[in-house]
């Protein structure tokens, strides 16, 4: 046998407290297991072991069985062998628990990521894993085994980088018989003028066509306001075409040689690079360094600064990024809502493109809220940019926010919510790089409420950015569509969040474009308070020392909440296999699906379906196993991604995993019928999953921990004066509309079937003439800006976040 495999003495005591639970039973259990294990010599036990372990059953609290696997621990068994004795003597459940536990044992920590490098250059692919002593890794190109020095070690060297480099790579680690995968990584080249012709990104490589690159563009230094030009010049045969770039995005219909802007501002500054391609070839000029000196910078400093000093001071980064995103809908004792559910998804994603650990989580209780920001604030440390979003019901104080749960009573206070400032003042004391705080909430008064709390003095720290969806004592709406909503806030936000500028810049812009559109014209607008000095922006980068301790427990404290049980084959006696899969929708939303992956001739028709859920665990029973996502329940998920979406599948959707108190077990039932039977057989497996995702940080759980429901006025924080973009101009708020009470009471989008879009999926068109119909406005996607600004709302069309 080999003995690089794991044994019986690395399980965890509560894995064999329900092991020897299984085994201790006459029929399929420890002596059986013994018969099997003896048919290898080394675990053979004598008569007087087998009778020690039998008396075990005189004393109250012993194990036979526990007593048996502590004789095959002093002999070294190793589990896959313990394993195989399982499944010969027909214990599934047995069997099953030992396998999904030598799996966890293995877990991919650090993926390989995409990378892009000019040839020449040294690429380096790093894949992480944690598990036992022992794990080997072999790294793959396509199908194809790197056979190479680096392709057995954790780290991938490409060097020099060529065009032979190019591909898809992936890394398998292993320990015996037991393995997972990295997910894929690309490595491609990018080319400047003066590259081989072999790492051009030809359509037809046999071509002879050729691009060269003559003029490049160069690095400068203007002065604000001045005008600004490049040049890139190129002969190509077909001739070629080009797009200018600014810090890697393309800039719209800047297409000529000649980049020209009149009058540059500090956004201009950056790096500029062009692109120039032909039928055949695509090749990039040289990156030029673009600075902008104002006149109070011409005479604040001297004139001997390099370019470098300048540019190394105006470049921020982060050691990290964590946003905490709060969705809450359905409220117990208050309108609930419909917009949060696709708000948090899409803000969920943006954030994700730009580098950010992002928890997500549903309709928190106080009690769960509470310690979703204790476990946030565990992420946070010196440098890191942390945000926190929310969506939901909300008011304000004496300048004071505080988010509502959903169990708050129905005349709630302070005491019931929590505080936004006081979660602030717990942030500062993590040294943060930047605090950023977007509410999408009312700021109404709470007339229930007239106490005026002072927890301490903040720090002043010059690095917070509160953006609020609408202005003091007033409210904020969402815009309802006929399977999805909004709310007006995210509608403007994910246009521009993205963007590479400064946090107040770009607030600043989502307030104007929200006050070009008739709709939110004089009834809310967004309010910018913010103390921040630097121009740090949610798109900065990175940086932080390899093997930080502090980096490695964040990831490690980020990956607890977002470990998804891993995907399952299951084998039935009729012959029949059925995969079980599992997604995640948000942090503490799960999708399991089951499909049939192999199915005897004789067996005419079979299913595969969910059962038995304990009683703590959210499940919809009339949406549970549906043929697709939007039936079941799901409007974060798209089939296409989940992996082999042509195979068919049941799906079933599990919401608060925050709630569930115990392991996750539920029964896959199989319906099959035979080809010479009219009647259904039905097969029956239990399954043992875990805690997924959230449910590992029990935040149902008491805990002694500081409240966040007190505060202090941000009025002593420092502000400069808000920038709030209130239009005068747009016709106010008839006393009609002034109340929840006057909107229709709307049921919760998540029990409505929808489709919500991928990012990278454009956008249909909805008809203009539907808008001026006297239903609510619908739509199977979220609003579009452009839609936002050109569409003649009505404003009867709208329902808001009602506070009290």
């Amino acid at each position: 046998m080999d003995g690089c495999h794991m044994c019986i003495d690395a399980l965890k005591e509560d894995v064999l407290a329900k092991l020897s639970q299984m085994l201790d039973n006459s029929t399929c259990g420890w002596r059986q297991l013994a018969t099997a294990a003896a048919k290898h010599p080394r675990f053979q036990c004598s008569e007087k072991e087998m009778t020690a372990c039998s008396l075990h059953v005189l004393n109250a609290a012993g194990s036979p069985a526990r007593c048996f696997l502590a004789h095959l621990a002093d002999r070294r068994c190793p589990l896959d062998f313990l394993s195989r004795c399982l499944t010969e003597i027909d214990h599934r459940e047995a069997a099953q628990l030992i396998s999904t536990t030598m799996a966890e044992l293995i877990r991919i920590t650090a993926q390989p990521q995409s990378q892009h490098s000019r040839p020449g250059s040294r690429v380096l692919l790093t894949c992480g894993a944690s598990g036992p002593p022992g794990l080997t890794y072999q790294w793959f190109k396509g199908n194809e085994e790197i056979l190479d020095q680096t392709g057995g070690s954790p780290q991938l060297v490409l060097f020099p980088l060529s065009p032979a480099h190019q591909g898809h790579y992936i890394c398998r680690v292993s320990y015996g018989e037991r393995y997972v995968f990295s997910q894929w990584a690309h490595v491609g080249l990018v080319c400047s003028a003066g590259s081989s012709p072999g790492c051009s990104s030809s359509l037809f490589p046999g071509s002879v066509s050729g691009l060269q690159v003559v003029l490049q563009p160069q690095s400068q230094v203007v002065s604000e306001g001045a005008k600004l030009r490049l040049e890139c010049q190129a002969k190509a045969n077909p001739p070629a075409q080009v797009q200018w770039y600014h810090n890697n995005k393309p800039l719209p219909q800047k297409k000529t040689p000649v980049l020209e802007i009149p009058c540059v501002t500090t956004e201009h500054r950056g790096e500029y690079s062009c692109k120039v391609y032909n039928l055949y070839h695509e090749v990039w000029t040289d990156a030029a360094a673009v600075n902008i000196d104002s006149e109070d910078d011409s005479r604040s400093h001297p004139p001997q600064q390099t370019s470098e000093e300048s540019s190394s001071a105006k470049n921020f980064y982060a050691t990290d990024k964590v946003a905490l995103l709060i969705g809450n809908m359905n409220y117990l004792h208050h309108t609930p809502l419909c917009a949060p559910i696709c708000d948090v998804h899409e803000l969920t994603n943006l954030l994700r493109q730009m580098d950010f650990k992002v928890v997500s989580l549903l309709d928190l209780s106080w009690q769960e809220m509470q310690n979703a920001v204790a476990e946030f604030l565990m992420l946070l440390d010196k440098g890191v940019y942390g945000l926190l979003y929310f969506a939901g019901h909300g008011y304000e104080n004496y300048g004071n926010s505080f988010m509502v749960p959903i169990d708050a009573p129905a005349s709630y206070t302070s005491d019931h919510c929590l505080c936004v400032q006081s979660i602030l003042s717990r942030m500062q004391e993590k040294q943060t790089g930047l605090n950023v705080f977007l509410l999408d909430m009312c700021r109404q008064r709470n007339f229930n409420d007239d106490v005026i709390v002072h927890p301490g003095p903040l720090r002043v720290t010059a690095n917070i950015v509160f953006g609020y969806a609408t202005c003091v004592d007033a409210e904020a709406y969402e815009v309802k569509r006929e399977d999805t909503s909004n709310g007006i806030f995210i509608s403007f936000l994910k246009q521009r969040v993205c963007e590479n500028e400064k946090v107040t810049v770009m607030l600043d812009r989502v307030g104007e474009d929200m006050g070009r559109c008739a709709i939110t014209r004089g009834r809310q607008a967004l309010e910018l308070r913010s103390n921040l000095s630097e121009r740090r922006s949610l798109t900065d980068p990175i940086q932080t020392s390899d093997g930080s301790a502090s980096q490695s427990a964040r990831n490690h404290q980020w990956a607890v909440a977002h470990d998804l049980p891993k995907s399952q084959c299951l084998h039935f006696d009729c012959g029949v296999q059925v995969q079980l899969g599992f997604a995640a929708e948000f942090s503490n939303v799960m999708v399991i699906y089951t499909r049939i992956l192999v199915k005897p001739e004789e067996v005419v028709s079979c299913s595969a379906q969910l059962t038995d859920f304990a009683e703590d665990v959210d499940v919809d029973l009339k949406k549970s196993n549906q043929d697709c996502l939007i039936e079941a329940g799901s409007l974060g998920l798209i089939e296409e991604e989940l992996p082999s979406p042509d195979v068919p599948s049941l799906y079933t959707r599990i919401c608060n995993l925050q709630r569930l108190k115990k392991e996750l077990t539920f029964t896959v039932c199989l319906h099959y019928t035979y080809s010479n039977m009219d009647e259904e057989i039905q097969e029956r497996l239990p399954v043992l999953v875990g805690k997924p995702l959230v449910s590992k940080l029990n935040l149902h759980e008491r805990r002694p921990t500081r409240s966040f429901s007190t505060n202090i006025s941000l009025d002593s924080l420092g502000f400069s004066e808000c920038s709030s973009f209130a239009f005068a101009e747009g016709p106010a708020l008839s006393g009609s509309m002034s109340n929840a009470s006057s909107f229709p009471k709307e049921t919760s989008r998540a029990d409505s079937p929808a489709k919500l879009r991928s990012d990278n999926v454009p956008e249909e068109t909805d008809c203009p003439e539907f808008f001026h119909t006297t239903e609510l406005l619908v739509s199977s996607k979220s609003l579009p800006h452009t839609q936002v600004n050109e569409t003649s709302y009505r404003f009867s069309d709208m329902c808001n976040f009602h506070s009290l």
